[in-house]
C-alpha cells in the first residue's frame, strides 16, 4: 500500500456551488446569516492562526494542553490503529495523538482543502516513515464513507468546531458520525466550556482588530468568488454572548444603509443602517449537556478531561 493516498469525494465545483447556495440562502433570509466555514480561504486561515496566538484567545492553547497531558491515556483507552480526523486542516495538534497510538497506524484526514491535506501529509510522512495516510477531500457535515482500515478506529473532531453547529445540526452530525463507526471504535471531541461572559467576549473581540479582520474576510471571499461589491469599511465587527443559548455570536453590523450587488447570483442585497449579518455561532458547553448529546446519538461517554483552568474539555466516547 502506498504511504499516501488522496481520494476526492466532492465534485470539482462542490465548494463553489456550496458557496453560491449558502450566500443566496443566507442573504435573502431574515435575519441574514452565513455559515462560518467561508472565513477560511488562504487569508482567513492566516488570520485565524494569528487569533490562536492572541493572549485572550485560549481555546487552542487549552486543548493542546489537554492533548499533551492526556494523549497517552487516550491511546491506551482506545487502542486505535486508525485515526480519523474531521476538519483536519494543518493536522498540527494531531501529531500529539500520532506520537502515541500503536503501530501499524493509518491516518485519515478529512478536509475540503486538497492543498491543506497534501501539505499536512507530506510533513507527517517525512517525520513518520511508517505512517499510512489516506486523505479524503470531503465535507464532514455531509454523508461520509471511510476507506477500510485496521480497527479499532478513533474519530477525532477537535478545536471546538462542533460549537459552530446549531443544536439540531449537532444532533444530525453526531448521529451521522456514529453510523460511520463500528462497535469498539471511539470518538474524541473538543468542546469549549461555559465561563464568565467577559472572558468569552474578549476571546472573540480582541483590541488589535485581528478577529474583526477575520470576521470581515467572509465579505472578501464573496467579493472575489461571486463578483460582489461589498466594502469592508461599511461594516463593524460585533461579538456578543447569548446567555439563553449559551453561545457567542459574531456579527457584521452595517454602519450605514448599504446596497450590495452580487452578479454571480443576479442578486441585490440591501442592509439598513445597524442591520446585522450573523457570521458565526460558537456554542459553549457543560459536561452534562455534552454527555446527553453524545448519548442521544448512540455513543457511550467514557472519559472527560479539561485543562488545568477548566476552560476547555475533551470527551472520549465509544460507539454503543
Amino acid at each position: 500500500m502506498r504511504p499516501f493516498q488522496l481520494t476526492r469525494t466532492l465534485p470539482e465545483d462542490a465548494t463553489g456551488a456550496a458557496l453560491r447556495a449558502d450566500v443566496l440562502h443566507g442573504l435573502t433570509s431574515t435575519p441574514k446569516s452565513l455559515p462560518p466555514k467561508w472565513f477560511y480561504d488562504a487569508r482567513g486561515s492566516e488570520l485565524f492562526e494569528e487569533i490562536t496566538r492572541l493572549p485572550d484567545y485560549y481555546p487552542t492553547r487549552a486543548e493542546r494542553e489537554i492533548l499533551t497531558d492526556r494523549a497517552a491515556e487516550i491511546a491506551a483507552a482506545t487502542g486505535a490503529h486508525t485515526l480519523v480526523e474531521l476538519g483536519s486542516g494543518s493536522s498540527e495538534k494531531t501529531r500529539l495523538l500520532l506520537d502515541v497510538l500503536p503501530a501499524p497506524l493509518t491516518y485519515i484526514p478529512v478536509d475540503v482543502s486538497e492543498s491543506a491535506l497534501t501539505g499536512a501529509a507530506e510533513g507527517l510522512l517525512a517525520e513518520r516513515p511508517g505512517l499510512l495516510v489516506h486523505a479524503l477531500i470531503a465535507d464532514f457535515t455531509r454523508v461520509l464513507e471511510l476507506p477500510r482500515t485496521p480497527g479499532p478506529r478513533l474519530v477525532a473532531f477537535l478545536g471546538g468546531t462542533i460549537g459552530n453547529l446549531l443544536p439540531d445540526e449537532r444532533a444530525e452530525f453526531l448521529t451521522s458520525v456514529r453510523k460511520l463507526m463500528e462497535h469498539g471504535d471511539s470518538l474524541l471531541i473538543g468542546t469549549d466550556l461555559v465561563k464568565e461572559e467577559s472572558v468569552l467576549v474578549r476571546a472573540y473581540d480582541d483590541p488589535t482588530g485581528v478577529t474583526a479582520a477575520f470576521n470581515k474576510n467572509v465579505l472578501s471571499v464573496i467579493d472575489r468568488e461571486l463578483g460582489a461589491d461589498f466594502d469592508l469599511d461599511d461594516f463593524s465587527h460585533v461579538a456578543l454572548w447569548n446567555r439563553e443559548e449559551e453561545w457567542i455570536e459574531m456579527r457584521l453590523r452595517a454602519r450605514r444603509d448599504v446596497t450590495v450587488k452580487i452578479p454571480e447570483l443576479d442578486l441585490v442585497v440591501s442592509f439598513a443602517e445597524g442591520e446585522e449579518l450573523r457570521t458565526e455561532v460558537s456554542a459553549k458547553f457543560r459536561e452534562q449537556g455534552v454527555r446527553a448529546e453524545l448519548g442521544a446519538a448512540g455513543f457511550v461517554p467514557s472519559r472527560w478531561w479539561t485543562d488545568a483552568a477548566g476552560r476547555f474539555a475533551l470527551s472520549l466516547a465509544t460507539a454503543g
